[in-house]
């Protein structure tokens, strides 16, 4: 099945119209040119496909093999699960799509220059019939992709089925893990005085009663005073759903702890101190804002990290402590200390890091390092907090075919999409058959995957 890149339905130019006419028998609805297909509650025109196909093309996407008949198969997928994901009734925040639309509207500006050239690239008359576009396109699309969560969520896999899903692969068709490495650091944060603490503490409190007390705006107060980049300019606001983890376990307690129009006391995280505002609660989504403060850190605090992380690394390296131990007791990485250091890959979520999908960044740091040396100190300014943090390779898989004991996380993770796959389709195949579905007489030569003419 051919998926085609998401972003390509922020292009998607969305609208339609139905006509009807009279015989001397009966009103009947008659076919108006440019009506593809009807799937449900949703039209797709001639003219989307078209347009997509375009759109692939302007975007540098080679359209080459990809038929307008496959293209027409995954809008009507997308309509099938949006159907059906209002029929039963999904939680769909939609501030979360307006929010989504100025992301999209801030890219097409910065590609284009400003919003007058946008909208003379997409042949629209005016900022607002665009945005409305856009959030019907996007509402379609999360919709798609909520129907989709759910229908995949329940769906386990035992250890006898990886095993069956495993031996079920001939020899020759194994795959061909690359090389990964298992990598470990210690972090050493430098301490904060206790006068700066207080002086954030305060500065926070004080927000918090300008706002309660004073009528002050939050979302003003984000805006001028929040060292959060990736909310300032949104007045803090940020949508967190409690079954999709977003932002750091001390934010994510705090904010679900609160009622709607609640402030919190100022509490700390790895980023600064926080205070958090509910501006809305929807079920298992809540809409928040929040300002963060970041301590200042002197260059006496600065170093004595690096002193501090210096007699570490020279213990390690002369053997009175191994690196296991010493991230155990003296790293101030609280996610990985407990493991002596070892990382947890964010896309697979084991401790395996492919050399050819690694962060840029990190792999930069361990490219020349050899096996169970340590890196000289480093300086991380990823967070709005600078620290100090020595890496080492702790382990290391060559290339290699795919083996079950070695490879186990990974072949049940293939072994899980399979599965999730088969249950998508027999989801697929008798919703088909449940729902209106019309494919007009033009495309019912497509050789569809799945039967939407219901021969």
């Amino acid at each position: 099945m051919n998926y085609i890149n998401k972003f390509i339905y922020t292009i998607l130019l969305f609208n339609f119209f139905i006509c009807f006419s009279q015989d001397n028998e009966s009103e009947k609805r008659i076919k108006v040119d440019g009506i593809s297909s009807v799937v449900g509650d949703f039209i797709i025109l001639e003219s989307d496909i078209d347009k997509v196909m375009i759109d692939m093309e302007s975007q540098g996407i080679s359209t080459r093999g990809v038929s307008k008949c496959q293209l027409l198969g995954k809008l009507m997928e997308d309509k099938l699960y949006a159907h059906h994901a209002v029929q039963d009734s999904l939680e769909l925040s939609d501030s979360e799509i307006y929010d989504y639309v100025d992301r999209t509207i801030e890219y097409f500006t910065e590609q284009l220059g400003d919003i007058d050239k946008v909208l003379e690239f997409y042949n629209k008359k005016d900022e607002i019939t665009f945005r409305d576009e856009l959030f019907e396109i996007n509402k379609t699309q999360k919709l798609a992709e909520l129907m989709q969560d759910e229908i995949i969520s329940k769906v386990e896999i035992t250890p006898e089925e990886v095993r069956q899903f495993f031996n079920s692969i001939p020899k020759i068709e194994l795959p061909i893990f690359g090389t990964e490495l298992e990598i470990a650091q210690i972090v050493i944060e430098p301490s904060v005085s206790e006068d700066e603490t207080n002086r954030i503490i305060n500065q926070l409190k004080v927000f918090r009663e300008d706002v309660l007390e004073g009528g002050s705006s939050f979302a003003s107060k984000a805006l001028l005073y929040s060292q959060d980049p990736g909310s300032r300019s949104k007045g803090g606001k940020y949508t967190l759903n409690r079954k999709k983890p977003k932002m750091v376990k001390e934010f994510r307690d705090v904010a679900f702890s609160l009622r709607e129009g609640e402030i919190s006391e100022p509490f700390k995280s790895d980023f600064g101190w926080h205070i958090i505002m509910v501006d809305r609660i929807r079920g298992q989504e809540i809409d928040v804002r929040h300002i963060l403060l970041s301590p200042k850190i002197s260059e006496d605090e600065l170093r004595l990290a690096k002193e501090k992380i210096d007699t570490i690394r020279k213990r390690i390296v002369d053997k009175e402590i191994s690196f296991f131990d010493a991230a155990l007791f003296y790293s101030d990485e609280k996610e990985t200390k407990q493991n002596g250091g070892v990382l947890i890959n964010p896309s697979t979520n084991d401790t395996r890091f492919e050399l050819t999908k690694m962060d840029p960044v990190l792999y930069a740091q361990i490219k020349d390092l050899k096996d169970n040396s340590i890196t000289f100190p480093l300086m991380d300014n990823s967070e709005q907090i600078p620290k100090y943090k020595i890496l080492k390779i702790s382990n290391r898989f060559d290339e290699h075919v795919a083996d079950f004991s070695i490879d186990y996380v990974k072949i049940k993770d293939l072994a899980l999409k399979e599965k999730q796959l088969r249950v998508i389709q027999d989801w697929m195949e008798g919703k088909i058959e449940d729902t209106y579905i019309n494919v007009n007489t033009d495309n019912r030569y497509c050789d569809f995957v799945y039967n939407w003419i219901k021969e």
